[in-house]
């Protein structure tokens, strides 16, 4: 069984999982309770400098460039990692 997004070595599960991580860890947040659909600042208080660092890191680690017009339409966990999948080779 193959899909589309095996053939990147990043599936948006792990992408996920680390969006999930760093926001946990940075706003001191159980990692449970982030979801697709948890709002960066309704949801978890987030400020403009937590999201800075999370697209720094976004950007860093996956080799990805997010300008501020994109990020600034992104409202929600899954949006980012949407983004992130999609500018991935091979998503």
């Amino acid at each position: 069984m193959s899909t589309a997004g095996e053939q990147s070595a990043v599936d948006r599960e792990t992408i996920f999982a680390m969006v999930r991580d760093h926001l946990a860890a940075e706003l001191e947040v159980p990692a449970g309770e982030i979801t697709d659909e948890t709002r960066f600042r309704d949801d978890l208080d987030a400020d403009s400098l937590d999201l800075y660092e999370l697209v720094m890191e976004l950007e860093d680690t996956y080799g990805i460039t997010m300008g501020e017009d994109e990020a600034a339409r992104i409202e929600t966990v899954g949006a980012a990692v949407d983004f992130v999948f999609e500018q991935l080779p091979g998503a």
